[in-house]
């Protein structure tokens, strides 16, 4: 019907209203918090006169109470990342059973059995001295290479150290081909069928990484990681590389950034219908930071209109660094 007879601010005219119709919930157990823990005395926090504290490299007994906050809060899970203290050309901290990802997981399953959830980041880049997520390898041109399939069997060894520690799911974010059905092959082979991957389907060579790799210390060394993480520009790809990862077994499927790729994280869970999780990353975080800091927005409001986006979009899973802040206000 036309107007009058239809009229579209009927049911926008008070909060109630607008409750009753709203097409998207977001809920805090969607929402999962990535934490830094380092092995030895920790930097401060990255970001420069813009204060990230969700950034902050953390020691086990920090990250517990930064965990338990997440629990009391409801969030759904925790995202570990590990900052270890020695680095080499193939990253073996990262399958130390003694390694701080593991360390720490046994920590958080003993201190909290009930959640959140412990999702475990398995790459190599915060364990190479090179800074990259795999092998590295010298071409006959004396250029360097990273060997995808030499990388394959030692992120296997990594899922398997962390399934072995106490995590709930494991998250290769390295971009190898083939890397799911690794993992899987060898989670499976040695008692581990249960633990789902959550696979960094689409992840993209992003300008959005910066305070990350401070955090984690895993800048790359030389060169960058176009040759393994997406163009930008690629979506057809990115749906591509989400079905790839479905036939090699993943459970659930990423898209990494997350503000500039909502169409992405639709086309995901259109062609793929598993869960979707959308990485809302390190660069998204500072600019909302550094826009509040700056008065020019309401950071709660812009925080809580992006998420809500995210789940618009198609996202299950929101991993972001306003995970403790947006509980709070959602509360």
């Amino acid at each position: 019907m036309a107007y009058p007879k239809t009229r579209m601010r009927r049911l926008r005219a008070s909060a109630g209203l607008r409750g009753l119709v709203r097409e998207t919930g977001l809920r805090a157990e969607q929402l999962v918090l990535p934490l830094f823990v380092a092995e030895a005395d920790v930097s401060p926090t990255p970001g420069g006169d813009v204060a990230l504290p969700a950034l902050a490299r953390l020691p086990i007994s920090a990250a517990l109470e930064r965990a338990r906050e997440a629990a009391d809060l409801g969030l759904g899970a925790v995202l570990l990342f590990g900052v270890p203290s020695h680095k080499d050309p193939e990253g073996s901290g990262a399958w130390d059973e003694e390694g701080i990802v593991q360390l720490t997981a046994r920590a958080l399953k003993q201190a909290l059995p009930n959640g959140p959830l412990v999702i475990t980041d398995v790459c190599l880049c915060e364990y190479t001295n090179h800074g990259h997520c795999g092998v590295v390898r010298e071409t006959w041109a004396g250029q360097s290479s990273i060997d995808n399939d030499a990388t394959l069997e030692l992120l296997a060894r990594v899922a398997v150290s962390h399934a072995r520690a106490g995590a709930d799911i494991v998250a290769p974010s390295d971009m190898m081909d083939g890397r799911v059905g690794a993992l899987r092959h060898e989670l499976d082979s040695e008692g581990y069928a249960d633990t789902p991957i959550l696979a960094y389907s689409a992840k993209f060579a992003s300008a959005f990484y910066g305070p990350f790799r401070d955090a984690a210390g895993s800048a790359p060394a030389f060169g960058d990681r176009r040759t393994y993480q997406m163009d930008p520009a690629n979506s057809r790809e990115a749906v591509r590389e989400a079905l790839l990862d479905v036939q090699e077994g993943a459970d659930m499927l990423m898209v990494k950034p997350a503000l500039a790729y909502g169409d992405l994280i639709a086309a995901v869970k259109r062609e793929t219908g598993l869960p979707v999780a959308a990485y809302n990353v390190s660069g998204e975080y500072a600019m909302v930071r550094a826009a509040a800091d700056a008065g020019v927005l309401d950071e709660r409001e812009a925080v809580l209109e992006i998420l809500t986006s995210l789940a618009r979009a198609g996202a299950d899973t929101i991993i972001t660094y306003h995970a403790l802040d947006a509980a709070r206000w959602l509360h």
